[in-house]
Formats: C-alpha cells, structure tokens, sequence
C-alpha cells in the first residue's frame, strides 16, 4: 500500500527511539515512509531467544510486519568482547545486566567485568560490534543480513559529558587511533573503519533499489 505521495510507508520495528532513528537513517532518499509502532498503535514482544542476531532479527521483523500488515525493518546488535569468554554474550549485550539496569549501570557492569581480568590493558579491552537486519512484509521474510563492524577497545571510562539513551556502549567504545569515542566519530571516519551502520547503508539501498518493487517517480 503507497502512501498519496507514492511513498511505501515501512514499519521501524522498534520501540526503542535511538534505533528508530538509526534505522530511518538507513532508508532515508528512497521512496518509502517510515512509521513506528507507537504512530499505529502496535504493541509487540518477538522472541529474542535465537541463535543469532540475525535470526533474532528475522523474527523481529516477521511478527512486527505481520502485526502492522505492512513492510517492515528490524535490527539486533551487540558488542563482542573476546577476552571476557564466556562471561559475555554478544546477543544479550542490553540485558546482561539485569532487565531493571540503566544504561549507566550497564556501563559499570562492564567496567567490573574487565577489571576482573586483572589489570588488563591493550588485547584485553579490544571490542567490536555486531549488527544484523532484516526486512520483511506481512509476516514474510524477505531480506536479512548481519556483520561485523569496527574495532575499538573499552575505555577504563566513558566519554565526558551526558549520555543519549539507546546505545549504552558506545560512550564507552573508543578508537586509539583517532583518539575519539563512537559516538565523536563523523560520517567519513565511521566509513573509513567498516563501521556497521554505515555497511548496512549501503546493503539496504541496494536491496530497495535492486530487489524490491518500489513506486516509480
């Protein structure tokens, strides 16, 4: 269904107004209209208990597209952080901490993980990120993808200054090389990195481009 402007209206399917936002950004200059689920009235809880991000994913957007009858895109990401082992888990990278914990205490929580491995520096604090999406139309998947963007460390703290909810980590997430944290870096520094955000970009307007039936102008 078109929108009066010959637009695709497509779900953010997310409650979540800090990925809401990274995910318009990935769609914005094509021909579609992004809504949330709040604009329709939608309420979902799509299991988060899958193998992998991208399968979690998948299952986001399949139950919010079927829910809303319309397109819809989803994401899940999470931090790896190699030297922690087992005592971390990239798909629970937002609850880790408990589901009552704050973005600040999920901050200090991760401050005291690595401090438990002694006086780690260097290797030891060296993190990435991973981030899958997936589209998909009335209950029908239809795309998905996931990779692995840049490589920072954790900082022993967090970036000065106040914190946006959404992303909890990247106040912390810090790249030695360019002496700044995630959420200083500009657009052609996160595109020099690998950056996640910035690949998927790149995925999703070729896939609207090339493989789905979008409104001509």
């Amino acid at each position: 269904m078109a929108t009066s402007d010959n637009q695709i209206p497509i779900l953010l399917a997310t409650g979540n107004p800090a990925k809401q936002d990274a995910l318009r950004d990935l769609l914005e200059g094509l021909p579609l209209s992004p809504v949330t689920p709040t604009e329709l009235g939608l309420a979902a809880d799509p299991d988060e208990t899958a193998d992998t991000h991208e399968a979690i994913a998948v299952e986001k957007a399949v139950e919010w597209s079927r829910l809303a009858g319309m397109p819809a895109i989803a994401s899940d990401g999470g931090l790896v952080v190699p030297s922690l082992g087992a005592n971390w888990e990239s798909r629970y990278t937002h609850r880790f901490a408990g589901p009552a914990a704050d973005d600040e205490e999920r901050r200090s929580r991760l401050l005291e993980l690595l401090e438990l491995l002694g006086n780690a520096d260097g290797a030891a604090r060296e993190a990435s990120w991973v981030e899958a999406l997936a589209i998909a139309d009335s209950g029908r998947p239809l795309k998905s993808w996931e990779l692995t963007g840049s490589s920072g460390v954790i900082a022993r703290e967090a970036e000065p200054g106040p914190h946006a909810p959404g992303f909890w980590v990247f106040p912390l997430w810090y790249f030695p090389d360019l002496g700044k944290y995630y959420n200083q870096l500009s657009e052609a520094e996160k595109e020099s990195l690998g950056d996640h955000w910035t690949r998927l970009r790149g995925l999703v307007r070729d896939y609207f481009t090339n493989e789905y039936a979008l409104p001509s102008n």
